[in-house]
C-alpha cells in the first residue's frame, strides 16, 4: 500500500513540521511507501482572497527541509508545465490536480 498524507497547503514552516512529526507513527507502520504531500500553491481556490500558499521557491525549501529532517519521500502538485523540472529536483513525485487536468 502507498500512503500519501499531509496538509492541503503549506500554511507555514512550523505547521508543516508539526504535521510531519505527527505523521511519523504512520510512516513507520506503512508496509510499502509513504509520501508526505503538501502544496506550495493552491491555484484552484474558489475565492480570489483565499490563501494560496507560500509560492514555489519558499514552498520547495520547506518540502526539502521536511525530506531531509524526517526522511520522507515528498509529493507536491504543479500547475504549469514550466514548474515540472525545478519541482522534480526536490520532490519524489509530482501530481497534476484534477481541477487543472480538465483545463486546456
Amino acid at each position: 500500500m502507498i500512503l500519501i498524507a499531509g496538509p492541503c497547503v503549506i500554511e507555514s514552516r512550523d505547521a508543516v513540521f508539526r504535521i510531519a512529526e505527527a505523521l511519523m507513527p504512520y510512516e513507520e507502520d506503512c508496509t510499502k511507501e509513504f509520501y508526505f504531500k503538501a502544496s506550495f500553491d493552491k491555484a484552484n481556490r474558489t475565492s480570489l482572497e483565499s490563501f494560496r500558499g507560500p509560492g514555489m521557491d519558499e514552498g520547495l525549501k520547506t518540502l526539502e527541509e521536511v525530506k531531509g529532517t524526517f526522511g520522507y519521500k515528498v509529493l507536491t502538485d504543479i500547475h504549469e508545465a514550466g514548474q515540472a523540472a525545478p519541482v522534480a529536483e526536490v520532490v519524489d513525485a509530482l501530481q497534476i490536480p484534477a481541477f487543472l487536468s480538465r483545463q486546456t
